[in-house]
């Protein structure tokens, strides 16, 4: 959430400084990068000027140099890049430049222990750390050091170390230093120093580690695909013998929000944005912006592949993204793995296409004119979130062919709003300041307020039901009691409960049970969007719920929604859902008698 407004971008070339050069062309606009990027190269040139007030050095010289060192000493492997020179796109130059160039002034030992890169997949992260595991065994004069790949399985681990064995075969001046240990597979590479030190590199996983490693540096690989710590703190724990240790953990997207790798993303992100302070971290996460649509503009998808037509091509973006089109199965697996989108499952739960057909502007006057029948879904929240308040209009109550009309609005505590917008990397202050959601005065959304407001909505365009959930809806009747206000509110349970309105006495096979069921109103709502049913009136803090919608499935296969596990905060969702669910269950079209059909003839028996 932060921008360039505040540091001074110089004018210097990328031969005296090809770290600060890429950094001040990111923030000039020259080179498209993500939000996160923009961060990290703001957060560079700030360390610039404020970083000597708390004992920081950049070292240009030494950035240089082991620059130079990857471009003169390594050599890449794999179809057409073998044999090749390691030669360092700028945004690699940046961060091998910035990883070794920052240092503590009074000790001259590096500044950062932890490195989190996250981009695109096929834009040459595993080379990287190869290239930096063996620039630390062979340059850093580090007594004894302890270079590990490490994964969560052996055969990822592999991988990383595959890659710095090629790079030691295809390298004369290194075969001649580094000794590999066995054939096929080679399992260590050991450098013999000058004075008989020895220092080894090699693969270390889950299923293999043991204890008492002292490693130098511990390079690890899909981060998102570690089931927990126990690597990291295992390998972590060995630092302590080291002056100047470093944790490089490089990674594509993930799918949980429950997983070490999104604690490391969220940290990193926020490490970036200058929320977190943390002189130790360094990260490199690329991600689009916010209204960024990957399906139909390339000129995002450099944002998510830094190195686009050096290792991945156009080309091939453009066939992925011609696959998740046609087989929306494949959607989100093409969005974590190529455009770093977070998604919390294989299959899409709301398809961004279907979704967006549905946008249309709403004029309510005319809605209200023409009487169409209207129907409410209030999520209501703790009093320092969000609170989502659905008007779901009826245009057609053909029965399976219903048409519908909705809007919602969005309240939330003004104070707070910033720090949330930072806490979840959205724009929250910016679509307040847009009139997407009412921030309302103070730390705290006051039930008393929300009460007067929801009145006021409801006096406006009449709603003749609103499904509520239980939570906060006792305090929330309290306030209109005092005011003498009224809502015709209606529980509606938020798990796999149903809950009887009435009997359906007009049934074709008997009386049937009227009920609100949150499975049921999720599927009524994506039948209406998937058939294009129903006009959505445009707001981006909605947009954002439902691109974060997870389901959570029982034994019988019904879903709700999981709020725990979604990826992003979707209360526009579950009080859309609600609004769909109670207009279906009581606007129902009244029996159609044949004698009102003046074309109807009796037939004779």
């Amino acid at each position: 959430m932060t921008d360039s407004t505040d540091v001074e971008i110089p004018e210097i070339s990328y031969e005296d400084d090809p770290v600060t050069a890429w950094a001040a062309d990111v923030l000039r606009g020259d080179v498209v990068a993500g939000p996160h990027i923009r961060n990290t190269c703001r957060r560079h040139l700030l360390d610039l000027r404020d970083g000597p007030g708390r004992g920081l050095l950049w070292d240009v010289a030494e950035a240089k140099k082991r620059i130079h060192w990857f471009q003169t000493k390594l050599y890449l492997n794999g179809g057409q890049f073998e044999g090749r020179k390691f030669q360092l796109h700028p945004s690699q130059a940046f961060r091998v430049g910035a990883l070794f160039g920052w240092k503590w002034a009074d000790t001259g030992l590096r500044r950062f222990r932890r490195f989190y890169d996250e981009e695109g997949k096929g834009n040459g992260k595993s080379p990287l750390l190869a290239g930096i595991g063996i620039n630390m065994m062979v340059a850093d004069n580090e007594p004894s050091a302890e270079i590990y790949a490490a994964a969560a399985k052996k055969e990822q681990a592999q991988v990383l170390f595959r890659d710095a064995v090629a790079m030691r075969r295809q390298s004369p001046e290194l075969a001649r230093r580094i000794i590999p240990s066995g054939i096929k597979p080679v399992w260590q590479l050991t450098y013999k120093a000058k004075g008989g030190d020895e220092r080894f590199f090699k693969p270390i996983s889950s299923d293999s580690a043991q204890s008492g490693p002292r490693p130098h540096v511990a390079l690890c690989d899909e981060v998102h695909e570690h089931p927990n710590r126990d690597v990291m703190e295992l390998l972590e724990r060995g630092f302590k013998f080291r002056r100047q240790p470093l944790l490089v953990m490089a990674t594509n997207s993930g799918t949980s929000r429950e997983s070490v790798c999104w604690e490391e993303h969220q940290h990193a992100v926020n490490v970036a944005a200058g929320v977190t302070k943390d002189d130790t971290t360094f990260s490199f996460v690329c991600s689009l912006d916010e209204g960024d649509d990957w399906e139909n503009d390339p000129s995002c998808w450099v944002k998510a592949n830094p190195l686009l037509d050096v290792t991945v091509t156009t080309e091939y973006l453009r066939g992925v993204v011609e696959q998740a089109k046609l087989m929306p199965g494949k959607r989100n697996g093409i969005a974590r793995l190529h455009f770093c989108e977070w998604t919390q499952s294989v299959n899409a739960a709301i398809r961004r296409e279907a979704w967006m057909a549905c946008q249309k502007p709403l004029d309510l006057a005319a809605l209200v004119e023409a009487n169409y029948p209207c129907y409410g879904g209030l999520d209501l929240s703790r009093t320092r979130d969000f609170t989502a308040f659905t008007l779901t209009w009826v245009l057609d109550a053909t029965k399976d062919a219903e048409k519908f009309a909705s809007k919602t609005w969005f309240f939330s505590p003004a104070d707070t709003l910033k720090d949330r917008a930072n806490t979840d990397q959205a724009p929250y202050d910016v679509w307040a300041s847009e009139g997407f959601i009412e921030a309302v005065p103070g730390q705290r959304l006051k039930y008393s307020w929300l009460a007067e407001a929801i009145t006021s909505l409801c006096t406006l365009y009449s709603p003749e039901e609103i499904a509520c959930d239980q939570y906060g809806l006792e305090r929330l009747q309290e306030h209109l009691q005092e005011t003498g206000a009224y809502l015709p509110v209606v529980i509606h349970p938020q798990g796999f409960q149903k809950r009887v309105l009435d009997k359906d006495k007009d049934a074709q096979d008997g009386e049937q049970e009227i009920y609100l069921w949150m499975p049921h109103s999720i599927n009524m709502l994506e039948n209406a969007l998937y058939e294009q049913r129903m006009d959505i009136d445009p707001n981006p803090m909605l947009d954002r719920c439902a691109a974060s919608v997870v389901y959570a499935e029982n034994r019988t296969g019904h879903r709700m929604f999981d709020k725990e596990n979604a990826f992003g905060r979707i209360d526009g969702m579950v009080s859309t859902a609600m609004s769909v669910g109670i207009a279906l269950c009581r606007n129902r079209p009244e029996p159609v008698s044949p004698w009102d059909d003046p074309n109807y003839k009796h037939k004779a028996a």
